[in-house]
Formats: structure tokens, sequence, C-alpha cells
């Protein structure tokens, strides 16, 4: 099965198109898309998002900002800005797209790899960004291969063998071979990247070569900077998406 992976979109409608575009020409063409959380926070076009994301993803996770929207997590735990784009969220949504974020769970099952937002310890809240937490999270996660966002860098870590974790960031078109060993795969973030590269992010992963590709996506950052803008939202949030930080 070839899957689109994608994760971290936070209402960045221009990040989101781009990607979606880019997908729809990919040969041959995915089976399915799985999206890893957080369809909502910091951007400022959530509904259209949230629509996109129903209409299209074979398989949604709540991430920890859906969850806030949605009134399961405290909203002390962001930080300010976070905070402030939250309680937006919340006042802007349309029903429909807060009954359908109210539907989406932060981990699931029963796919060909393990799906959790932030981690198999934390499926919530863990950042998983250096060895030493993604080889504890590999001796804790039942699936050999197992698929995180929430860091929004598109990375990887891996275990062979006994041998000690290993982890690589993934620039574009990164390829690697999963056929052996365990896996920690974040295929980075569609809205809001943070390891330099101010391009949308998403994977395509193969489960019957076990292969997975990296890939980034131009788009018009202007646009989703001046919704945000516009919104009146913090402008530290349509700043940093040229800087992909």
């Amino acid at each position: 099965m070839r899957v689109a992976v994608v994760s971290d979109i936070h209402s960045n409608l221009p990040a989101f198109a781009a990607v979606l575009a880019d997908i729809d020409e990919q040969k041959p063409s995915p089976d399915s898309i799985w999206c890893l959380g957080d369809i909502v926070g910091y951007g400022a076009e959530p509904d259209a998002c949230a629509a996109l994301t129903s209409n299209l993803a074979d398989v949604c996770l709540a991430g920890n900002h859906d969850l806030v929207v949605c009134g399961t997590l405290d909203i002390r735990h962001f930080t300010t800005a976070a905070e402030v784009a939250a309680r937006w969220t919340m006042d802007h949504i349309s029903p429909r797209t807060r009954e359908y974020l109210t539907t989406l769970e932060p981990l699931e099952g029963g796919q060909p790899t393990g799906l959790y937002h932030a981690s198999p310890r934390d499926p919530v809240w863990e950042y998983v960004l250096s060895t030493d937490q993604a080889h504890d999270c590999l001796t804790a996660q039942s699936e050999r291969v197992c698929l995180i966002g929430h860091s929004h860098v598109a990375c990887y870590f891996s275990r062979n063998d006994g041998q000690p974790t290993e982890g690589a960031m993934a620039p574009a078109g990164t390829v690697i071979e999963m056929t052996e060993g365990e896996w920690l795969v974040n295929p980075g973030s569609v809205g809001q990247p943070r390891d330099g590269d101010p391009r949308a992010s998403y994977l395509m992963l193969d489960t019957d070569e076990w292969t997975a590709v990296y890939h980034r996506v131009e788009y018009p950052i202007h646009q989703a900077a001046s919704a945000i803008v516009q919104a009146d939202l913090p402008r530290q949030l349509a700043e940093r998406l040229y800087i992909g930080q």
C-alpha cells in the first residue's frame, strides 16, 4: 500500500492545498492519505483545512491543538502565542469543524504502522527530537514501524539488532529503507515547518516495499501569513513561516 502521510497542518490552507496538489501528481497514486493530527491552531483557516482533511484523509489523528480547541486539554499548557491562536480558533470554527475534531483520537491501531500524534510513550505531548528519547520510544512501541508528528521536524530514528539508536534529519528527497529494524518516522509539518526549510513537508510511504520518501513543496507563504495578520493573530506566527522555524 502506498500512503501519503501529512501532519501538523495548523490551519495553513495555502500549504495544505499545495501538498494535496503534489500528492495528486505522484505516480503511482497513493492508496490512502493519513494525517497525524494538528489540523488547526496557529493559522487562520481552520474550517477549510478541516473540511479537506475530513473529505480526503482515510485516517486522521487528533493533535494537541485539536484537543485543546475541543476542550479536552487544558489550554494553560500552551505558550502565549499558541494559546491566543487556540482561543481565536475556538471562537471562529464552525459547528461542523468542532464536531469533526471531537471524533478524533491522538493514536490509532489496526494499520500497517503504529500511528501517534506525538510519540508511542505520550501520544499527545512528547517532542521526539533526540536519539535518547527515540530509544525509549522504540522500546515502548509494540509496532516495528511507527509514524509520529508534533515536532514539525522532518526526521527519522532507527535501531537494528540491539545496536544503538540512530537518527537523522530528512531533507527533501531523502529515501529510507525500512525492511529491517525498528523505526520512528516523522513526516515533518505541512503548515508550520520548524527544521529550517519553510516549504511544506510530507512523506510518501510504501508498506509493501517498506520504503519512504520525503517531499517538500513550495507554496505562497505570503497568503498564509497575510491571513494570520488579517485575523489579528500574533504576528510572530506569520513571520516564522518565512524561515521555517
